[in-house]
């Protein structure tokens, strides 16, 4: 396997370090938004208005020299308005591609329940694939192309749930949550003349993040921790209270969600403690409970942590 250049954790700390200048008190929230970021996945948020998702979004794109557009998902959205289309242009009498905001670096789809499920699904190629096909012409994205997804758990009315195939399709699903008391007196100390993210400048490039991915690739991942992310997978496919388990693209997904996260944290090999950190932002959004269970106020992630919980992790040499 090809050696971790250690300039990889020198960037990876600078854009955790980054994104901590405008989330104030979420260390844990940065690093889990920097992971599909880092291992070529999409990022799925959900939470209450007005806890940063937008800062979020912008502060990545920032961070990383790249573009950023954001998109108001609404009913009346069509897959043009994302991917844009032919247009006819009067002056030379041809038609001519116009891009939609999808040709960017980092994308917010805001609300993306509230569109209808054709326009979710034009991104799904977009995201699997990093490409468009239209009028029988396939166009690449950039090579650093990333989605944040937001999505307001509380207000259902006007909305489109997600089905499982899309929701697959993202890495990774995070709830910011509420700061703590002392926290949200010094966000309101930090913007009370000027939002940060308006200073808040690169530490990276396009191309460094696009290296920065062939380094996660190249972290080490024993047998023994393959093997127990497997079993966490694969047990949620035979619980009682799920009537869908996750897919093996969850076991991929966790596994490269887990090289993802040793780069963050500085080590060049996968730990048993980041398969159990990440096994519910990875594999929560990915299960379907049965009625049942709903019925009873079970959600996604709280059996996911049960399965997760039910089995013991192996003990490394190294660790």
């Amino acid at each position: 396997m090809t050696p971790i250049d250690p300039s990889a954790f020198d960037t990876a700390a600078k854009l955790r370090a980054n994104l901590g200048r405008v989330l104030v008190g979420r260390p844990d929230s940065v690093e889990l938004a920097l992971v599909p970021l880092l291992a070529k996945g999409h990022l799925l948020v959900e939470d209450v208005p007005g806890v940063g998702k937008t800062t979020l979004a912008k502060a990545i794109a920032r961070s990383i020299a790249g573009r950023f557009r954001r998109v108001q998902f609404t009913s009346d959205l069509l897959p043009m308005d994302l991917v844009g289309g032919s247009v006819y242009n009067q002056k030379t009498s041809d038609l001519e591609f116009r891009p939609g905001p999808v040709f960017t670096d980092v994308l917010l789809a805001d609300e993306i329940n509230r569109a209808s499920p054709r326009t979710q699904s034009a991104l799904l190629e977009c995201m699997e694939e990093g490409q468009v096909s239209i009028d029988g012409e396939t166009r690449t994205l950039g090579p650093v192309f990333f989605v944040v997804a937001t999505q307001n758990p509380i207000e259902h009315s006007g909305t489109f749930e997600l089905p499982e195939a899309q929701l697959d399709r993202f890495l990774l699903r995070l709830e910011l949550g509420y700061p703590s008391f002392d926290d949200e007196l010094e966000i309101f100390e930090r913007q009370r003349e000027a939002h940060p993210i308006d200073a808040l400048g690169a530490v990276t490039t396009l191309e460094e993040v696009a290296r920065l991915r062939a380094a996660v690739a190249s972290v080490h991942v024993e047998q023994s921790v393959r093997r127990y992310a497997c079993q966490i997978v694969r047990a949620t496919r035979e619980h009682p209270d799920l009537v869908l388990g996750a897919s093996p693209r969850g076991t991929l997904g966790l596994l490269r969600a887990a090289q993802a996260h040793s780069i963050l944290a500085g080590r060049a090999f996968v730990t048993p403690d980041s398969i159990k950190r990440l096994a519910v932002p990875v594999l929560g959004h990915r299960v379907h409970v049965a009625p049942q269970s709903a019925v009873r106020g079970l959600r996604g992630p709280e059996v996911v942590a049960a399965v997760r919980d039910a089995i013991d992790p192996p003990v490394l040499a190294r660790a």
